[in-house]
C-alpha cells in the first residue's frame, strides 16, 4: 500500500537518453520502463481498444508487482456520452482481465462538453465487475455538486484530482479509500515541468486525506522533452521525504515498494 508514482504512457520518442538509453530499442521500452517504474496509465484503449493478446503481452513483459490503469475507451466516454455502458464497459473488462494481477484502476475521462448526469454515471459505475476500481475524471463544472460525490461514495469510485499549470482544476473531495491524481502540466521552466513548491504541495494534499496504509496512484501527463519522468521521480522523492511510502521511480530514491 502506498503512493503509487508513474506517467501516463511509456511510448515517447524524446524520452530517450531520458528515461531510455540511446541503444535501447523501442519495442523494449515498456520492459526499461517497468524497471524503473512501479506503474504506468495505459491510454492506448482510450483511442483503439487493444486486444485481448495486446493486455497479455503487457503482463509477460512486465515484473511481478507492476501495476496499469487503463483508461477507457473514447467511445464509451466521449461518442456514447455514457449511454448504454453495458457491452463497452464488458468488452474493455474482458480484454483488460488479461492484465491478470497487474490490472489496476480504470479511468473515465469524461468530455469537458458532457453535463453532469447523476443517474448516467450511477449506470455506468454499476456495468463494472464487483471489486473493479474507477477513477472518474468530469471536465464540465457542472458535475461538482453533492449529488455526483453520492454517487461516486456510494460505487467506491474516486474522482480523479487532475492538475494544470500547477493548481487544482477539481474540489479535492475523497469519495474512495483509495486515490487517483494526473497532472497535466505545470508553469516552472522549462515548461511544461513542476516546480518544486508545486510537487509538495500534492504530496502535502495526499497526506492531509489518505492515511499512508492507502493506494494513492499518481501520473504526470506533461510528456514533453520527458517532464513527466524527471517530474514523477521529483515527486516521488518529496513524498518520501514527507514520510510517505512510495513505488520505485527512476531516481531510485525513496521508499522503493
Amino acid at each position: 500500500m502506498t503512493v503509487l508514482v508513474g506517467t501516463s504512457g511509456w511510448q515517447y520518442k524524446d524520452w530517450r537518453d531520458v528515461l531510455y538509453p540511446p541503444d535501447r530499442p523501442q519495442r523494449l521500452w515498456l520492459e526499461e520502463y517497468a524497471r524503473q517504474f512501479a506503474t504506468v496509465e495505459s491510454n492506448a484503449a482510450f483511442y483503439r481498444l487493444p486486444e485481448e493478446k495486446t493486455f497479455a503481452d503487457w503482463r509477460d513483459r512486465t515484473p511481478d508487482g507492476f501495476v496499469m490503469a487503463v483508461k477507457a475507451s473514447r467511445y464509451l466516454t466521449h461518442i456514447k456520452r455514457l449511454r448504454e455502458p453495458a457491452e463497452p464497459v464488458e468488452r474493455l473488462m474482458s480484454r483488460a482481465a488479461a492484465l491478470g494481477p497487474r490490472l489496476g484502476p480504470v479511468l473515465l475521462q469524461l468530455p469537458p462538453t458532457l453535463h453532469a448526469d447523476a443517474g448516467l454515471l450511477d449506470a455506468c459505475l454499476r456495468c463494472f465487475p464487483a471489486g473493479t476500481r474507477v477513477a472518474v475524471e468530469p471536465r464540465h463544472p457542472s458535475w461538482w455538486t453533492g449529488e455526483i460525490r453520492t454517487v461516486l461514495e456510494r460505487r467506491a469510485a474516486a474522482l480523479c484530482w487532475a492538475d494544470r499549470e500547477s493548481r487544482p482544476v477539481t474540489p479535492l473531495w475523497r469519495t474512495a479509500d483509495w486515490g487517483y491524481l494526473r497532472l497535466h502540466g505545470g508553469r516552472a521552466e522549462p515548461r511544461p515541468r513542476y516546480g518544486r513548491q508545486a510537487l509538495t504541495t500534492w504530496v502535502r494534499r495526499i497526506a492531509d486525506n489518505w492515511p499512508d496504509q492507502a493506494d494513492v496512484h499518481t501520473y504526470f501527463n506533461n510528456d514533453t522533452g520527458g517532464a513527466a519522468v524527471l517530474d514523477a521521480a521529483a515527486f516521488a522523492r518529496a513524498a518520501a521525504a514527507a514520510g510517505r511510502t512510495v513505488s520505485r521511480t527512476p531516481s531510485g530514491r525513496g521508499s522503493a515498494r
